[in-house]
């Protein structure tokens, strides 16, 4: 009894981190003022002085514990998505009526959650066993025009990560602006080229309208187009921006959790198995609420289809811990002088220990 309760109050902590900002944010779309600016301070003062200023560190979950309420806040998070992604639509746009002050704070406000909460209940989902979550997350991404990334994070970034053939694992030394778009293209090339290999390994050979780049691609499309017919050129634009900064936060977090670390290479060309020291970890607790854990990223990389509340978080001896929270060092991220100043020397003070 007790066990089952702590695991209900478990997912209870990331119901009430990450569903709070919606009544703000709705509210903010419809009528501007206030509601909007307190749904940009929670995702960002908020969220920073509840990490640094109460110093939690969530405990473990037990080994092999199951969270089955954990898929039902997955799911309620990726459908309210879609219904608070027009609503960001015709927030920015302008087409609600908001001034252009709000209307700023609302691209941010609504941006901010969709790259934060969303993309990283969209990772969570793709990585589930049940084909109607999967699904739930790929379209998340796909309204984020980035759909082929749920087939390149699962099947090559967790193959290769940490090695040369990973676009996704940023060199040291490398800038985010450098990293983004090599990352973005690469990624997309590479889930293309692992979904033709796996296509071509079936017998018989699946219909070519259920080749997933043909949704990423027409859905992103459908999307767009539908942005544009109900909120006019306006809403294409919001639409257009609001993915580019959910995608971007995507791939601030990949060029974060990953930056400088890489796999040894083996005599026999094989690189060492991806361990607990190929990813930089946060143990901030509020943004690992908000963000469904993906801060705990190398237990993720251990064992990718644990579900978010079951993550744990490696000891600092074991796996490179990062200075600050996973949000706060990708702010840092877009200051490319500031960011190697504070982590080259962590680099390569991690390389030399291990």
């Amino acid at each position: 009894m007790t066990k089952n309760m702590n695991k209900r109050r478990s997912v209870i902590l990331f119901a009430m981190a990450t569903l709070a900002p919606l009544p703000l944010l709705v509210l903010g779309a419809a009528t501007g003022g206030v509601w909007i600016w307190l749904a940009l301070a929670y995702l960002t003062a908020f969220a920073f002085l509840l990490d640094q200023l109460v110093a939690i560190i969530t405990p473990d979950a037990p080994e092999g514990a199951e969270f089955p309420a954990a898929d039902g806040l997955s799911a309620t998070l990726a459908v309210a998505h879609f219904g608070l992604f027009a609503l960001g639509v015709w927030a920015v746009s302008g087409t609600s009526g908001l001034s252009v002050s709000e209307r700023i704070a609302a691209f941010f406000a609504f941006g901010l959650f969709f790259g934060q909460v969303s993309n990283s209940n969209a990772h969570e989902l793709i990585h589930r066993g049940q084909r109607p979550l999967r699904a739930l997350g790929r379209w998340v991404y796909i309204s984020h025009l980035f759909g082929h990334h749920a087939s390149a994070h699962p099947k090559v970034h967790h193959r290769f990560v940490a090695t040369p053939d990973d676009p996704n694992s940023a060199d040291l030394g490398e800038s985010y602006y450098r990293f983004a778009p090599r990352a973005w293209i690469g990624s997309f090339r590479a889930g293309l080229v692992a979904e033709n290999h796996l296509r071509r390994s079936r017998s018989p050979k699946p219909p070519l309208w259920t080749h997933p780049y043909i949704s990423y691609v027409g859905g992103a499309v459908v999307l767009l187009a539908l942005s544009a017919a109900v909120f006019g050129i306006s809403g294409l634009l919001a639409h257009l921006a609001l993915a580019g900064y959910a995608t971007a936060q995507l791939l601030l977090s990949d060029y974060v959790q990953h930056y400088g670390l890489s796999r040894a290479k083996s005599a026999n060309g094989r690189y060492e198995p991806v361990g607990e020291r190929h990813s930089w970890n946060a143990p901030h607790w509020f943004s690992s609420y908000l963000m469904l854990n993906a801060p705990r990223h190398s237990d993720h990389h251990a064992h990718p289809t644990r579900a978010y509340p079951a993550l744990h978080l490696p000891e600092r001896k074991d796996a490179p811990t990062l200075p600050a929270s996973l949000p706060a060092m990708a702010t840092l991220a877009l200051f490319p002088t500031l960011w190697r100043r504070v982590m080259d020397k962590r680099v390569a003070r991690w390389k030399t220990a291990g």
